[in-house]
């Protein structure tokens, strides 16, 4: 099983529409697929029409009283099957804080999934504290999307700074540009230059998009209410670019 990681410091870059179509083309190409929606806004969960569904403790969860495999749904789309967000993981930094928790935590919750489960997806919050350790102990890649100006770039840096300080050397890292709109001189400028940090990047970029903003309207995948719009290619080119790195 491999455990993908959509992960950025700076919120509002596409991490959460990311993961889900990544979900869905995985699940399409007939690999099992959980997503579990780590963000107690619920985006992914509402994306996927599984919002509103049934309520659990993380601290629970964390203890091991609850069984992480109980808590998957299934989704309309056979293959893809979603962890729900729930209101309790505003309080994961501090269940996770307490002793004997660890960074490995939610390591041991997933790595029983790998019976049943080829990849499994973690959406995270945008955060860096005990929840992004758990997460990037418990990943084996992070990806990571960049919206090609200053700012973002920036929040990226940061992330590397503090995945080269906790030594996380199993986890790979993989960023790629998203919400690119060509029309702006900037955008154009890294994607015909990339910046240093950018250069071990995923070489499909996501452009800016109204489909991309309808998800929400049609609770679903870009590809399956706009399959032929810019959009939906360039999300079936990072998948297709992800499966080879990861060989599947």
């Amino acid at each position: 099983m491999h455990t993908i990681a959509f992960y950025n410091l700076k919120g509002g870059v596409g991490k959460t529409t990311t993961a889900v179509n990544i979900a869905w083309h995985a699940a399409r190409w007939k690999h099992r697929t959980l997503l579990w929606d780590l963000d107690p806004q619920g985006a992914a969960s509402f994306y996927l029409g599984v919002d509103g569904s049934r309520p659990y403790k993380t601290g629970s969860l964390i203890k091991g009283k609850q069984q992480i495999g109980n808590l998957r749904m299934e989704t309309r789309w056979p293959g893809l099957d979603v962890i729900p967000a729930d209101i309790s993981l505003r309080n994961l930094d501090l269940k996770l804080a307490e002793p004997g928790a660890g960074r490995s935590s939610l390591k041991r919750l997933i790595d029983p999934l790998s019976e049943t489960t080829s990849l499994t997806l973690l959406d995270c919050p945008p955060t860096l504290s005990p929840v992004a350790e758990s997460i990037f102990a418990a990943a084996d890649y992070l990806v990571v999307p960049v919206i090609p100006t200053h700012l973002s770039l920036r929040a990226f840096e940061q992330v590397v700074q503090w995945l080269d300080q906790k030594a996380f050397k199993h986890l790979t890292v993989l960023p790629f540009f998203n919400m690119v709109d060509r029309r702006r001189l900037l955008h154009v400028e890294m994607l015909v230059k990339p910046p240093a940090l950018m250069r071990q990047r995923l070489k499909t970029w996501i452009p800016y998009s109204t489909h991309v903003e309808q998800m929400g309207e049609h609770a679903a995948p870009v590809g399956e209410f706009a399959p032929h719009t810019p959009a939906a290619r360039a999300y079936r080119g990072l998948w297709f670019e992800l499966a080879e790195r990861l060989k599947l």
